[in-house]
């Protein structure tokens, strides 16, 4: 019975690990995405740069933290359309990783119309992915 338990004990705290750790990093990012609208717009194009690519690397890490059985508990808001479209999921991360580069590239010569760019390859992917996959809070 002691085995049993302590298998329990630890499928639990991996469990509560990564929830709470996916939970973190799209908080963290959230944070950054809106100091970055705020760096851009006072023209401090290297700080949002550095912001973007911290972000960009959280989206890559993000992964990590979806096993199987991190599907329920800990006041997840991760839809089951996480898990049966993974590829999907996945994917979508991985742009949103690509797309924080692109965008950090671009202000090394800013011009244009900077707000659009950030809805475009910052606030698009973010809305993708909680209109597929995270419920609604």
């Amino acid at each position: 019975f002691l085995g049993s338990d302590v298998d329990v004990d630890v499928y639990l705290l991996a469990n509560e690990e990564a929830i709470k750790g996916r939970q973190q990093i799209f908080s963290q990012n959230y944070k950054i995405a809106k100091a970055v609208a705020v760096q851009i717009k006072g023209q401090k194009y290297a700080d949002a740069q550095k912001s973007l690519l911290e972000m960009s690397e959280n989206f890559t890490e993000v992964l990590d933290y979806f096993p199987e059985d991190s599907k329920t508990g800990f006041d997840t808001e991760a839809l089951p359309s996480i898990w049966e479209n993974t590829d999907e999921f996945t994917t979508l991360m991985q742009k949103a990783s690509y797309d924080l580069t692109v965008l950090a590239k671009k202000l090394d010569n800013p011009s244009g119309d900077l707000r659009a760019l950030q809805k475009e390859l910052m606030w698009d992917n973010c809305s993708a992915c909680h209109d597929k996959f995270r419920a609604e809070h």
